[in-house]
């Protein structure tokens, strides 16, 4: 369903069929997601991998409850940080709030503090963004670009003999 959180541009009226698959990366939910995405594993390295003072090491069960947050990540989430972006008028203070807020109903209600421990928004942002251009690249344009590659290598050999 198209609304202001999965818009990616005003192209997403006229031409929305041409360009729906990219609402998956590029829209305001989808951005909401990655950040999640990026807050949740690394609040998972600070427990298991860097196994920060105070933190616990988390077991599958508790990282797969954690994973599930960007997983099953959907549009009444993102309405939930933008109500919680309402109050902190702060994009990044808000996924980090929805997280903790998840956590609050969980065994790992007490180690939330550790959710954007030692991170700036831009240390969210930067890596949310990549995680965007890299997903896209693999999963969207190369596809295509290397299918576009194919058709001309085709026509090339087809037409090779006229000038």
């Amino acid at each position: 369903m198209l609304n202001q959180l999965n818009a990616i541009s005003a192209v997403d009226g006229r031409y929305r069929n041409k360009v729906e698959t990219l609402s998956r990366y590029f829209s305001e939910a989808a951005l909401m997601r990655y950040r999640v995405r990026v807050e949740v594993e690394w609040f998972i390295f600070l427990c298991n991998t860097l196994r920060l003072s105070g933190a616990k090491v988390l077991n599958l069960k508790e990282q797969k409850l954690l994973r599930d947050l960007y997983n099953t990540f959907s549009e009444k989430d993102a309405e939930r940080i933008k109500q919680i972006e309402s109050t902190t008028n702060h994009d990044v203070k808000a996924v980090e709030y929805f997280i903790k807020e998840k956590l609050a109903r969980t065994n790992l209600a007490a180690y939330s503090e550790f959710v954007h421990f030692g991170c700036t928004s831009e240390d969210i942002n930067n890596l949310a963004y990549g995680l965007i251009i890299h997903e896209f690249g693999n999963e969207e344009f190369l596809p295509v670009y290397k299918s576009l590659i194919k058709k001309i290598h085709e026509m090339a050999k087809q037409y090779a003999g006229i000038s």
